[in-house]
């Protein structure tokens, strides 16, 4: 089975108006018309690198306890936080592939994996 949604943690987190911190987040899978449709933003035209942040408060479906991610959210990101978003939306996109950070519960070893997003062998 195709999974579409995925979980992400930010490495700084959005702080809301009362000073929460909201790190925790997921972001689904793009399709053909969360890319084209920003096209015809007038803030994309005035500007072609707000693509970006019209894309992602498409995609993502979830910062903490706010449901919808809306353009004004994903702006006032910090900068390591947006760059991770963008490194998150390319890896999920991208090949199929997607690469896990996993600890071992009995020992505590870290490693990394990359794994289909489709199942089976990667």
């Amino acid at each position: 089975m195709l999974q579409t949604e995925f979980d992400f943690t930010l490495p700084r987190g959005y702080i809301d108006e009362y000073g929460t911190v909201h790190k925790e987040g997921s972001m689904r899978l793009a399709t053909a018309l969360d890319e084209i449709e920003p096209l015809r933003d007038p803030r994309v035209r005035q500007n072609e690198a707000y693509l970006t942040i019209i894309i992602l408060s498409r995609v993502i479906t979830r910062l903490g306890s706010f449901r919808e991610v809306t353009p004004q959210i994903i702006e006032k990101l910090f900068a390591a936080d947006l760059a991770y978003l963008q490194d998150f939306y390319q890896e999920i996109n991208g090949n199929g592939m997607i690469k896990l950070d996993i600890t071992c519960p009995n020992c505590g070893h870290q490693f990394s994996e990359e794994v289909s997003l489709l199942g089976g062998e990667s």
